[in-house]
């Protein structure tokens, strides 16, 4: 097939291109290259993607129509990733993030009407669930009271997926993602960054008492559960499905701190700062619907993609965070 992927170039984006190269369809890849991090960082992330005749990259932001409505013709799905990215930053840019998040998602379906291209995959977050009482998280749980502007613009992607689905009659899958970590990590997310300070000996500011807990998610595992997602969508051409994509389990701040500081082989300082609005206490995946739609199975836990993680960061990250603005 012939697949657009917006946000190509972000970690999860390029670790998806990757995937679909290696098994031989042609990706288009989408991304504006924006300033959330260094751009440097993200052409390293297309290097293997660049590299091969299968791809074409498009630079320019999905909220210009005319640009969108200019893409190749020849697109069998769509792999909608791209989005401004983070709760805390969009605290602050409320208005920025809408725009991007919501009314780019809305271009892109427009494109995937215009088109009656027949698969949508739309990646959304657990930031949807806010701070749901009831654990693990499934789907069936109502997500009407998010706290953030972040996750309210995935919520509202969701809905603009399902109102499209059902005009248009587009397999549609939502993807909630829950905290994805591993190699190409954004350097604002805490793994990386924790990673960066330790190994500079500088103290690690951490939010509340540590009790709060991620469902932590290796990329692979969560590359599997994309493609997964695409293949479904594929022989259910009718469906519209929300769909978690999570490790299972849950690991409480305190504990990815001793992690990272046993794998680095550094002790930390820990800067005491109060809780940040915005932030759940707590995020754990119900993937049952996953294994049972997707055959999504995942397969690397916590301590041994830390271990792969370290490697990559030790190999590339802290080059990349030495010339890169955070």
């Amino acid at each position: 097939m012939t697949i657009l992927v917006t946000g190509a170039a972000g970690f999860i984006g390029s670790h998806v291109t990757d995937s679909l190269l290696a098994d031989g369809h042609e990706v288009i890849g989408l991304d504006s290259f924006d300033d959330f991090y260094g751009r440097a960082i993200k052409d390293e992330n297309l290097v293997q993607a660049r590299d091969h005749a299968s791809f074409r990259l498009v630079e320019g932001d999905i909220r210009n129509a005319e640009l969108v409505r200019g893409l190749p013709d020849d697109i069998d799905a769509v792999i909608h990733l791209a989005a401004r990215a983070g709760v805390r930053p969009s605290i602050a840019q409320p208005v920025l993030y809408t725009d991007v998040n919501v009314m780019g998602t809305a271009v892109i379906l427009e494109l995937v009407r215009e088109r009656g291209t027949p698969s949508f995959i739309f990646a959304s977050s657990s930031s949807v669930y806010g701070n749901t009482p009831t654990v693990p998280f499934s789907e069936d749980h109502p997500v009407d009271h998010p706290i953030s502007p972040y996750a309210a613009t995935k919520k509202s992607g969701e809905l603009l997926c399902h109102a499209h689905h059902h005009l248009h009659g587009t397999a549609c899958l939502c993807l909630r993602f829950f905290t994805v970590y591993g190699p190409r990590q954004r350097p604002d997310l805490a793994i990386r960054k924790f990673s960066r300070l330790l190994l500079a000996g500088e103290p690690l500011p951490r939010f509340g008492d540590g009790s709060t807990a991620r469902d932590y998610t290796f990329i692979s595992d969560i590359v599997q559960g994309v493609r997964g997602a695409l293949d479904y969508s594929q022989t259910h051409p009718e469906c519209f499905e929300i769909v978690n994509l999570g490790e299972s389990q849950t690991i409480r701040l305190s504990r990815m701190i001793e992690t990272l500081s046993r794998v680095f082989d550094r002790e930390p300082v820990i800067d005491q700062k109060p809780p940040q609005p915005g932030d759940v206490d707590r995020t754990f995946a119900d993937i049952s619907r996953a294994r049972a739609l997707l055959g999504y199975d995942p397969r690397v836990d916590f301590d041994e993609g830390i271990e792969r993680f370290a490697r990559w960061y030790r190999a590339t990250g802290a080059r990349q965070d030495t010339i890169s603005v955070e």
